[in-house]
């Protein structure tokens, strides 16, 4: 026992009294049996960031950077793999997760075979464990135990879970299971999954398994894909993929947003108080975080850009991928040899004022981001119900040029409720749950362009984040709600025409273009784009959800 971890060596007993006596901050239940790891060679309880950030230098796998932040390298995979995770298909599943390319099935058979081949490999082996929970409200929070192979893995969890003080760690026994074996390598021929690397979650045992990658997010999309079935099924509970924040006066503004679109940015206001950057569930009562901490993208992270994330890189944060300026220890944030895809995460409480605990009312409005790369949206719309619920489903955002291998040009990307692959009910089901408390609780509803006008990428410029800060700080305050608007041709959006620290040109989007034929084309065809999509839905979805799609959709449906 060193410091509040215990060390377990493979075949010693320990008597309870013993650990009651000596384990300070360790569960009652110091073992790992439960999930058939007690042949691992030693298990380090609970460390503390400080000595999680020490296991990592010392083991050679990170750098201490000049801000005292940990820095590492995730290896092979510097972000999550889609395609190779995969639910349990059971008497829990069977009839309740919509099965496709998203929800893959593994069998109970398989499942157990790769747990089995997953304990074999970690036999003999140091893992750290941390006992932590998902969910700031009690009501809905979910005890788990993350075991990993690698101290860096256990301080992300210590960063992004909900962290328990010594007597909820004796009170709250994991209800979940996460083992992370980056260094396992799984056989699509017995574990039926695609390559070496997987994500499999079953139901029914209550264990998550992520083996062969060392990406952090995978552990926590995890959970969060457990969120998104547990809290609709047992709770009636909305799970959302978005940030949420609280202005001096108790108001929440919650914004959703696929990777890219300022979700995290514009959530990060000094003049707001943050809620959660990322994983929220929506209550009888309202918001809460799952999460206890942040993971924010860094590429290009400046102090005058996003000044509150700047500043949340300090010591405890864990910094992924990134590289360094010639001292070796000054992150470079505009070096993307790695992966664009570089992060930070950090405890929420390295952002000043950060609302303790993570919980707010009713959300008062709801902004949908999207960066819009081909220069056909508005900067901000107000959405009627059928629109919200219509672009809820839709979940759009293009990808523009360099951000991935291969992409020269714009290229649009449709994710259902903004984060469709952690969704094991079928989408229709979470829009529902939307459309039903906007309808509830009177809130109002907005688009945001936070990408291209005056022409798509290449041609016209990206809208700036003063403006869309002014934009929706104005519709926070209520300014908008008497504003005379103008209907969106196409998407039948209403448009303001002033916002106060916003140039009016930006309102009349064909305006901006200098070719309003070409306008025209880029509108119909994204709109177009938008109806392929929707034909996913279109059986499922209700008249009401049908009713908000572009002009150019409803003629394509009829």
């Amino acid at each position: 026992m060193c410091g509040g971890s215990v060390i377990l060596t493979r075949g010693c007993n320990v008597q309870t009294s013993d650990l009651m006596k000596h384990v300070g901050n360790t569960p009652f239940d110091a073992r790992l049996d439960a999930v058939g790891l007690e042949g691992v060679g030693r298990a380090h309880w609970n460390l503390p960031p400080a000595k999680l950030i020490l296991q990592t230098l010392l083991r050679g796998e990170g750098v201490l950077t000049d801000r005292g932040a940990l820095a590492i390298e995730t290896g092979e995979f510097t972000g999550r793999s889609p395609k190779d995770r995969f639910l349990v298909r059971d008497e829990f599943t069977d009839d309740r997760v919509d099965w496709g390319s998203i929800n893959q099935p593994m069998s109970s058979e398989a499942f157990q075979t790769l747990l089995q081949d997953v304990q074999r490999h970690l036999d003999g082996k140091s893992v750290f464990v941390k006992d932590a929970a998902v969910g700031a409200d009690p009501r809905y929070r979910i005890p788990v135990r993350v075991v990993a192979e690698k101290a860096w893995s256990s301080l992300f969890v210590d960063n992004m879970f909900i962290r328990l003080n010594d007597q909820e760690r004796w009170v709250a026994e994991p209800d979940w299971h996460v083992i992370c074996a980056p260094s396992f390598k799984a056989n699509p021929a017995i574990h039926e999954c695609r390559q070496g690397n997987v994500s499999a979650i079953d139901f029914g045992r209550k264990i998550i398994i992520v083996g062969g990658s060392g990406y952090t997010g995978e552990i926590k999309k995890g959970m969060f894909s457990v969120m998104n079935f547990i809290l609709p099924v047992k709770h009636n509970v909305l799970p959302m993929h978005c940030s949420s924040n609280q202005g001096e006066d108790g108001s929440v503004a919650v914004f959703f947003g696929l990777s890219g679109t300022g979700k995290t940015t514009l959530s990060s206001d000094a003049r707001r108080a943050l809620i959660g950057d990322d994983e929220h569930g929506w209550t009888e009562e309202g918001v809460f975080n799952m999460e206890g901490g942040c993971y924010a993208k860094t590429i290009n992270l400046s102090p005058e850009g996003e000044p509150e994330i700047h500043q949340a890189i300090r010591f405890g944060a864990l910094l992924e991928n990134i590289g360094f300026q010639e001292d070796g220890v000054t992150p470079n944030f505009e070096d993307d040899r790695i992966t664009p895809n570089t992060r930070v995460s950090y405890p929420i409480h390295h952002i000043p004022g950060a609302v303790t605990p993570s919980l707010g009312g009713h959300p008062t409005d709801i902004f949908f981001l999207t960066c819009d790369a081909f220069g056909v949206l508005p900067p901000l719309a107000r959405l009627d119900k059928g629109q919200a619920m219509y672009h809820f489903l839709s979940g759009y955002t293009a990808k523009v040029a360099g951000t991935e291998t291969g992409v020269v040009e714009p290229q649009t990307t449709f994710s259902a409720c903004f984060g469709s692959p952690f969704l094991p009910l079928h989408a229709t089901e979470y829009a529902r749950m939307l459309g039903e408390r906007m309808t509830k609780y009177g809130v109002r509803m907005w688009l945001v362009n936070t990408g291209w006008t005056g022409g798509g990428f290449g041609v016209g410029h990206r809208m700036k984040l003063s403006h869309t800060r002014a934009m929706i700080s104005a519709a926070l305050r209520g300014d908008l709600d008497k504003a005379d608007t103008i209907v969106h041709p196409v998407f039948k959006l209403a448009v303001p025409v002033r916002c106060d620290g916003v140039p009016d040109e930006l309102w009349d989007v064909k305006g901006t273009w200098s070719d309003p034929v070409a306008y025209d084309k880029a509108a119909r065809d994204l709109a177009s784009r938008f109806a392929e999509n929707f034909t996913q839905f279109r059986e499922a979805a209700t008249e009401e959800m049908n009713s908000g799609a572009p002009l150019l959709a409803v003629a394509s449906k009829a």
